[in-house]
């Protein structure tokens, strides 16, 4: 993108990464160091290795086995080699409770107990949910069905309303890995070789992965044209972020059938003594009913019947979210101002440019796993850690960034999954890489290590749509992801010392 540069405004254009980012991993190179030094593996600063961890989607085996995980890497004097912590969908839960403790770092085990107690205690309740439901509704301009899933559904979910916005993270992880949160432009998926639908969202910016567009993060939702802001919107919370990350059912109607069967299967029979209904029963009755306007929206049908209901239901707070319905239009989801309306930038496909508003939804409906944030050109990364907490086939993830790679021209090492691990994976595999491409590590979270013969068991007790986990599931999870870690600490430091001494030989060779 040459010639580019950048505005004196919020909006930033240019590859390169923006200045706090910078100055957070000359920070943490250092801690990296010593940290490789700890494990007897010695470098100079310009040797340091860029290590990332991608945490997949999965709902909450993927909160909560992401928690394991790094709580295991923490345990084997691991988890200060890390650069960067990315995440899609349900990780990004994980992250959202990690990184709103200043430095979670240093005090994991307190930080984790504190997620458990959270996740097992009492529930949100429906009039709280109801309440931020509303306050989306009044304060946004785009207001969509993501602000709806997030408020009822991923609250329910995360057992909390997080209503501090990103950048309140700014400089309360110096001690931590950089995260960044990821999901994908809805529009731009479909065109995947001519614009960049990869969307990254971190505590100082947010834009487009490889194109090299970024917006100031508290200003992403704001409404500009030509680069400058001209209508200010609240900040997104983390709540909603949560939900615009794990908003997998944006497009799927089986899904969408799948939850109208949950909620009808926990519907209350009607209570025929009484006109008076609990808020449980109401609170599931609007479910149900935002989920039937939903595929209304999908089979262009008549909505009417249910609006009626939603308004009844709602008349005595939510009246004004029910007639919203109208206004909202079809029930977009993750609708958010366009910051590139109406630019001119080099590299950008003029369908971006020329929109004023972008539709942004969970990464997983593309690729359930964040390769893309760290195969910035720029971010240098040496080896990637993936942890695979995905429903399905264990290797997909791996093996459609390969895919993909290869037809965008970015370098990224061959995949080859062995013929005798098709029906059950291995705990470990490594991808070396070569030609500028970083090595991947890849660990599918149930394996034919840490489950002995009974992976599907594990996948059918921990499905992605749960809406929650008991004490015990919470603690037998956390055991699972842990053994990866435990079982394969050996492994992991042979390919970090293979990709340290790489580094040494570029170095040398320049």
């Amino acid at each position: 993108m040459a010639g580019m540069k950048s505005f004196k405004s919020d909006v930033r254009i240019g590859h390169s990464l923006n200045e706090a980012e910078r100055n957070h991993l000359d920070r943490r190179t250092k801690t990296v160091q010593k940290c490789l030094q700890q494990q007897s593996i010695s470098c100079t600063k310009d040797e340091v290795p860029n290590i990332a961890v991608l945490g997949s989607g999965g709902g909450l085996r993927a909160m909560v086995g992401l928690l394991g995980s790094l709580s295991q890497l923490s345990e084997e004097g691991l988890l200060n080699c890390i650069m960067y912590l990315s995440g899609v969908s349900g990780s990004t839960w994980c992250m959202a409770s990690l990184y709103n403790e200043s430095d979670w770092s240093t005090k994991l085990e307190t930080v984790k107990r504190n997620i458990i107690k959270r996740l097992t205690g009492p529930s949100v309740s429906s009039l709280v949910k109801g309440e931020k439901l509303l306050k989306y509704y009044l304060t946004k301009d785009n207001f969509s069905l993501t602000d709806v899933w997030a408020a009822l559904f991923v609250a329910k979910m995360v057992n909390e309303i997080n209503e501090s916005g990103i950048t309140k993270q700014r400089n309360h992880f110096s001690s931590d890995p950089y995260p960044i949160y990821n999901v994908i432009d809805k529009k731009c998926k479909y065109d995947k070789l001519n614009a960049d639908c990869w969307f990254e969202i971190t505590p100082d910016e947010s834009g487009y992965s490889l194109t090299g567009a970024f917006v100031n993060s508290q200003c992403l939702g704001s409404q500009f044209k030509n680069g400058k802001k001209i209508k200010e919107q609240p900040e997104i919370d983390m709540l909603y972020l949560q939900g615009l990350c794990g908003s997998i059912i944006a497009e799927m109607e089986e899904l969408l059938r799948l939850l109208l069967s949950l909620i009808q299967d926990k519907m209350e029979p009607a209570d025929t003594s009484t006109s008076q209904k609990s808020d449980e029963q109401k609170g599931r009755e609007v479910l149900l009913n935002l989920v039937h306007l939903n595929l209304c929206a999908m089979k262009d049908q008549d909505p009417e019947v249910f609006l009626q209901n939603l308004t009844e239901l709602l008349k005595d707070v939510w009246i004004a979210i029910a007639r919203s319905i109208e206004k909202i239009g079809g029930w977009i989801w993750g609708k958010t101002y366009n910051y590139l309306n109406n630019m001119t930038v080099e590299g950008v496909d003029h369908s971006v440019l020329n929109s004023e508003k972008r539709e942004y939804e969970d990464a997983g409906l593309l690729i359930n796993s964040p390769y893309f944030s760290v195969l910035r050109k720029e971010r240098n990364i040496d080896l990637i850690i993936s942890l695979d907490f995905s429903a399905g086939d264990p290797y997909q993830t791996v093996v459609q960034t390969a895919k993909m790679c290869q037809e965008l021209h970015i370098p990224y090492p061959k995949v080859v999954i062995p013929s005798e691990d098709q029906t059950e994976p291995k705990d470990f595999y490594v991808f070396r890489g070569y030609n500028k491409a970083p090595t991947v590590i890849h660990i599918p979270l149930f394996n034919s290590i840490n489950c002995k013969g009974e992976i599907k068991e594990y996948k059918k007790r921990y499905q992605t749509f749960q809406m929650n986990y008991t004490s015990e599931m919470i603690t037998d999870l956390l055991k699972k992801a842990a053994l990866n870690i435990i079982n394969n600490k050996k492994n992991l430091l042979t390919e970090i010392k293979y990709v340290t001494e790489q580094k040494k030989m570029s170095k040398l060779l320049k």
